[in-house]
């Protein structure tokens, strides 16, 4: 099972949302990149990071702390946030970013999505982000009718690496991941699904290999919060992944 340290950038700063509210947001480190040499001299093996400001924006927001913490670190990398666009996509993955993960637009144009599948194999995932199980899109801030499975489902054979499933209604708060929801759409896809959203102890990686063991393709799982507050010790996480 993968783990994904998270580093959510608003203003060029590493911080977190309580449920992806711009106005409850905690600064954990003004210097996103040592914040990733951090989590890569933990040993963790992968970096998830979202431009937050970019999501809100439609557009790219924090390249230079995007750009400082790929030079700073040999770790791959998945970037999401404001990515909408062909040209965009390109741009990170030829800035080094290892795969892109593409949200808003998987609703707005699912056409694009397996355009970019197809032209870059293995480098595109699908973010999907559900309050009460319907997707919402433009940083969270638009609720859609969307049932997240059904989304899901438009990309069965489109060959996108992963789906990130998000419950916004647990992000940041520490209420621990909802393994039924993640393990549902991990059985209804045959797309490897990776959990986010109110990790909060090593409980929620042991509940999410119960469901590995029984057959749900679920890849792994972003630690956000419970990592920043030292809920989550990294060897102890990473012991209980492997």
């Amino acid at each position: 099972m993968n783990l994904y340290p998270a580093i959510d950038l608003k203003n060029g700063e590493c911080v977190r949302l309580k449920q992806g509210d711009m106005a409850q947001v905690t600064v954990f480190n003004s210097d996103p990149a040592a914040q990733a040499r951090a989590w890569a001299a933990a040993g963790f093996r992968y970096l998830h990071l979202v431009d937050l400001d970019g999501a809100f924006a439609g557009r790219p927001a924090n390249a230079a702390a995007v750009r400082a913490i790929r030079a700073a670190i040999d770790l791959p990398i998945q970037l999401g946030g404001g990515i909408r666009d062909e040209a965009t996509i390109e741009a990170w993955l030829d800035a080094g970013i290892t795969r892109v993960i593409l949200g808003t637009v998987a609703v707005r144009d699912p056409a694009l999505v397996k355009v970019a599948a197809k032209r870059w194999p293995g480098r595109v995932v699908v973010g999907i982000d559900a309050r009460g199980g319907r997707v919402a899109v433009e940083g969270w801030a638009e609720a859609s009718d969307l049932d997240a499975i059904d989304l899901a489902k438009k990309f069965t054979d489109a060959g996108v690496a992963a789906i990130v499933y998000t419950d916004i209604d647990r992000d940041g708060l520490l209420k621990g991941v909802n393994v039924a929801a993640t393990a549902a759409m991990a059985r209804a896809v045959p797309i490897p699904v990776i959990a986010s959203g109110g990790l909060a102890g090593i409980e929620d990686l042991v509940a999410l290999k119960a469901e590995i063991a029984s057959g749900a393709r679920i890849d792994g799982a972003i630690l956000g919060r419970a990592l920043y507050d030292g809920r989550i010790d990294p060897a102890a996480a990473l012991k209980e992944a492997a």
